[in-house]
């Protein structure tokens, strides 16, 4: 999560429920049968454990982004039809 927020250059928030999918989709699930009545319900649920901030030096973040688009475009042609 810190190497996200370096490379975006803003704050990344861990929640304290990392398992997602299966949370949303109970989330859901409530919201169909109305045992939360509204969105923002749900949002008031929301917890954070960990905020991490951008701490990168832009030197070295264009340097690790440059590479990265490097190895991407090496990736191309990995595989041959």
């Amino acid at each position: 999560m810190q190497f996200q927020a370096d490379i975006l250059g803003i704050p990344v928030e861990r929640p304290e429920v990392t398992e997602m999918a299966s949370l949303g989709a109970a989330y859901l699930a409530g919201l169909g049968v109305g045992f939360w009545e509204n969105q923002e319900e749900l949002e008031r649920q929301w917890k954070v454990e960990k905020t991490y901030t951008p701490r990168m030096g832009e030197d070295q973040k264009e340097s690790l982004y440059f590479n990265w688009k490097r190895a991407v475009e090496r990736s191309f042609k990995w595989v041959t039809p």
